[in-house]
């Protein structure tokens, strides 16, 4: 029988403390959520790897280092409130559950969101909503966010995201064109105000939508 805890153990160990990411609370997380409950059917052999995995509906679970990256780049504190774009399997909103408050996550298709929502209540992250939708639009009602993160590539930096961030919060998104996005941390410094960071380069599925790429 496989030692999955074994196995995340020395993820985190070689693939997300070995490579620079120190912040203790995301390690801890890393090292609680269940990564082969979030891959697809059968590949749970894999889920430990230092690799994107393909999922459902032709998307994929991110690279767990990438995934860390983000999520240290957020700054997420207790008692945040969080908005995801992209949930996919749901595994990084799982981990977000873990540093945050309420997570908030957002995935375009439905047989996705669906299967995220019966792992969350399965697991009993019973502070994670998954809604179905076009994430570039963000989440009026429930702005503003401490943090947003973005699973998708963009063509630009959607303007709904900018503006549903708190001042002082933090927008993490893949900017550029298919395999060749920058990683862009967006912090909000006042009403009328952002600063950029460049985290690096990344390569993600192309973030779909009004304020993303067209479908087509």
């Amino acid at each position: 029988m496989t030692d999955y805890a074994r196995l995340r153990d020395q993820m985190v160990d070689r693939q997300i403390a070995g490579r620079g990411i120190r912040d203790a609370r995301v390690l801890a997380a890393m090292r609680t959520v269940p990564r082969e409950c979030f891959v697809r059917e059968g590949m749970e052999e894999f889920a430990y790897k230092d690799a994107a995995l393909p999922i459902e509906q032709d998307q994929t679970i991110s690279q767990p280092y990438i995934v860390a990256l983000m999520l240290e780049a957020a700054e997420v504190q207790p008692g945040a409130r969080v908005l995801e774009v992209g949930a996919g399997s749901g595994y990084a909103a799982a981990l977000l559950s873990r540093l945050a408050d309420r997570v908030f996550a957002i995935e375009r298709h439905d047989a996705l969101g669906l299967l995220a929502k019966e792992r969350m209540a399965a697991l009993g992250y019973a502070n994670v909503e998954i809604r179905v939708g076009d994430g570039t639009r963000g989440l009026p009602p429930e702005a503003p966010f401490d943090a947003i993160l973005v699973a998708a590539g963009a063509p630009a930096v959607p303007e709904a995201l900018r503006t549903q961030l708190k001042v002082g919060g933090h927008l993490i998104v893949p900017v550029g064109g298919p395999g060749r996005q920058r990683l862009c941390k967006i912090t909000r410094k006042s009403a009328d105000r952002y600063v950029e960071r460049d985290l690096g380069a990344v390569m993600f599925v192309p973030l779909i939508g009004e304020q993303g790429w067209r479908e087509d």
